[in-house]
This record gives structure tokens, C-alpha cells and sequence, in this order.
């Protein structure tokens, strides 16, 4: 399995807080926004590469 530590997994940490808070600002109905969440914490650097690419938005005030 992929080991991410130092300065890479803090990178990556930061990435996937702002993609659970962009996750649970967005407009999906709650159980896409659970999927996701549970994607992008178990899976941290290819879940949130999948949330880049497929991932539902936050809503833009």
C-alpha cells in the first residue's frame, strides 16, 4: 500500500478536509454526500482524485 507521510500526506490531509467541506456544502441529496465523505476518507489520495474529476460542487453563493 502507498505510503504518504511528511509534507506530502499533510498535502494531502488539507486536500481532503476542503473536499469534505466543499462535499457538504454542495446541493447532492445526503446519501451521495455520505458516499463521498466515506470515498475521500478511505480511499485518501484516489478519492480525491475521483471527487476532482466526478465530485458533486458546493453551492456558490
Amino acid at each position: 500500500m502507498l505510503e504518504i507521510s511528511g509534507i506530502g500526506g499533510i498535502i494531502i490531509l488539507i486536500l481532503n478536509v476542503w473536499a469534505i467541506v466543499s462535499i457538504v456544502g454542495s446541493a447532492a441529496s445526503t446519501g451521495g454526500k455520505v458516499l463521498w465523505v466515506l470515498l475521500v476518507l478511505l480511499l485518501p489520495l484516489i478519492g480525491f482524485l475521483i471527487w476532482l474529476v466526478a465530485g458533486p460542487r458546493s453551492v456558490r453563493a
